[in-house]
C-alpha cells in the first residue's frame, strides 16, 4: 500500500455556519444533479423550523454556527498526526491497532493497508450483482435507484438532525443486494477506501432484494478522532420479502462528539432485520435503531450495549413498530455506567390495529460500577391490537462490596474482578461479533474499567 506523508490543505472547505449558500456550495462541489440539490434545500428549510429534541440529554451547548459542514480532503492527510490527542494514541497502542490503521481512524490518512483486500472482495461481489460503494458515487452512477429510495425511510421531516443530514450529507455507504443473493462473510465499511467514508454527516442506504441475505458492519472499537463536535448520520434500510439483513455497528467516537443519528429499517413479509449496536465513547450519544415491521411474519432483533464513563451520557435504545400480523420483535439492551457516567434505555414498541398475533419482548439490564453513576429507563409500550403480547423486563444491578471482597481475597485485584463481572455482563453481545472484533472489544472494555480504578 502506498501511504502519503505529505501535509496538504483540504481541496475545498465551507466557512463555519449553515446557510442556503453553504448547501448550494456543497452540492455544486460534488457536481450533483438538480433533484439532489432540491432535496438539500428543502431539508435546510425544515431544519430551520424543526425544534430540538425535547427529551434526553441536554443539547444546549451544541452551537450550529460554530461547525464546518463540509471539508473535501485530498487523498493526502489533511492534518498532522501530532494533532491527535495523546489519550487516543495510547488507546490505539493498548488495543494493538496497526500503525497504518491508527492514522486512518484518526483522520490523518485517507488510505490504509486493506486496499488490496477490498479490491478483491469488490470484484467477487460485483460478479454476484452486489453494488457496494460510497453514497456520493451512487448518486452519479445509480441515480434512478437513489432517487427512488432516498429519504423514503427517514424523511427530512422526521427530526431536526435528519433534516440537517439531508441538507449537508456527505459520504456513507450504498449497498444493494440482488434477489436471492446470499453472502456469508460480513461486508465491512471499514474496507472501503474513501476519504469521506467517516464524514460527519454520512448517508447510508441499504437495499436487500427478495430472498437475499447480508451482514453489514461499520466502525470499529478504536476511537475515531474528530475535531468537529457533531456527528449526525442517517441510515435507511429496506428488507424486502424473505430477506435477512444484519447491521452491526461498533463506534467509539472521541469524547468531544455529540453523536446524534437516525437509523431505520422497513421489513416486509417474512423479512428479518437484526441490529447489533455498540455505543462507546462520545460526549453525548442519542441513537435508537428502529424497524417498521410492515409485512406479515416480519421479525426484528435488537441487541445493544452502551458504556458511559466520566462526563458521558449514553441515551440509547430501540424502536419496533408492528404494522402487520404475526410480526415479532426482541429488544435486548445492556447498559454500563462508571465514574459518574449516565446511561439511559429509551425503547418504543407499538402495535397498530393490523398487528394481530404480534409479539414483542423487551429486556433492559443496567450495571452501575459506582455510586456516582446512574441509569434511566424510559419504555414506551403502545398496543392498538388486543390479540398481541408485549413482555417488558428491566433490571439495575451494582457490584456489591461482598463480591469484591470475596474475589479479591482469592488473589484478584479490584480491576480484575470488575473486568470479569463486566465481561460476563456483556458476553451475549460479544458472542455476536466476529472474532477479531470481539477480541478488540474485550480489550477496550478492560481499558475502560481500568480508568480511575484503584
Amino acid at each position: 500500500m502506498a501511504m502519503s506523508n505529505t501535509d496538504q490543505n483540504p481541496v475545498f472547505k465551507t466557512p463555519k455556519g449553515l446557510s442556503e449558500r453553504t448547501v448550494r456550495e456543497i452540492s455544486a462541489e460534488k457536481g450533483e444533479p438538480d433533484w439532489m440539490l432540491e432535496k438539500r434545500l428543502s431539508a435546510y428549510k425544515l431544519f430551520l423550523k424543526l425544534p430540538m429534541p425535547s427529551f434526553g440529554p441536554d443539547l444546549s451547548q451544541l452551537n450550529f454556527d460554530n461547525l464546518t459542514y463540509y471539508i473535501k480532503s485530498s487523498e493526502k492527510k489533511a492534518r498532522s498526526w501530532e494533532d491527535v490527542p495523546q489519550y487516543i494514541k495510547d488507546t490505539f497502542d493498548k488495543l494493538g491497532i496497526p500503525q497504518a490503521e491508527r492514522k486512518f481512524l484518526a483522520g490523518v490518512e485517507a488510505q490504509f493497508e486493506s486496499e488490496a483486500v477490498y479490491q478483491g472482495l469488490k470484484k467477487e461481489w460485483a460478479e454476484k450483482g452486489i453494488i457496494f460503494t460510497d453514497s456520493d458515487t451512487a448518486v452519479k452512477e445509480y441515480p434512478e435507484i437513489i432517487k427512488k429510495h432516498f429519504g423514503t425511510i427517514v424523511p427530512a421531516s422526521d427530526n431536526k438532525f435528519a433534516a440537517l443530514n439531508t441538507a449537508v450529507w456527505s459520504g456513507g455507504t450504498f449497498l444493494f443486494i440482488p434477489k436471492n443473493v446470499k453472502i456469508d462473510i460480513p461486508v465491512q465499511a471499514y474496507f472501503r477506501i474513501n476519504a469521506q467514508a467517516f464524514g460527519q454527516f454520512e448517508r447510508t442506504l441499504i437495499i436487500c432484494e427478495e430472498g437475499s441475505k447480508i451482514h453489514y458492519m461499520e466502525g470499529c472499537t478504536a476511537p475515531i478522532y474528530s475535531e468537529a463536535s457533531l456527528h449526525a448520520a442517517v441510515v435507511e434500510c429496506i428488507a424486502k420479502p424473505n430477506s435477512h439483513l444484519r447491521y452491526t455497528t461498533i463506534q467509539n467516537w472521541s469524547t468531544n462528539i455529540y453523536n446524534l443519528v437516525t437509523k431505520r429499517a422497513f421489513a416486509y413479509e417474512n423479512a428479518f432485520v437484526e441490529w447489533v449496536d455498540g455505543n462507546m465513547g462520545s460526549l453525548v450519544n442519542m441513537k435508537y435503531p428502529a424497524v417498521h415491521l410492515k409485512g406479515k411474519g416480519a421479525k426484528a432483533d435488537f441487541l445493544s450495549i452502551a458504556y458511559a464513563g466520566e462526563n458521558q451520557y449514553q441515551d440509547a435504545g430501540a424502536r419496533a413498530i408492528h404494522e402487520a400480523e404475526n410480526t415479532t420483535s426482541i429488544i435486548n439492551s445492556k447498559n454500563i455506567a462508571k465514574n459518574g457516567g449516565t446511561t439511559s434505555f429509551r425503547g418504543t414498541v407499538r402495535f397498530s390495529e393490523n398487528a394481530k398475533n404480534a409479539k414483542s419482548s423487551v429486556k433492559c439490564d443496567a450495571l452501575l460500577l459506582d455510586s456516582d453513576s446512574r441509569n434511566l429507563t424510559t419504555p414506551l409500550l403502545i398496543s392498538n391490537e388486543f390479540n398481541s403480547n408485549i413482555f417488558h423486563e428491566a433490571k439495575v444491578g451494582k457490584i456489591s462490596d461482598e463480591h469484591l471482597f470475596y474475589l479479591m481475597n482469592r488473589g484478584l485485584s479490584e480491576s480484575e474482578v470488575t473486568s470479569l463481572i463486566v465481561l460476563g455482563f456483556v458476553d451475549e453481545f460479544m458472542k455476536e461479533l466476529p472474532l477479531e472484533y470481539a477480541v478488540e472489544f474485550n480489550r477496550l472494555v478492560q481499558l475502560e474499567v481500568d480508568k480511575k480504578m484503584g
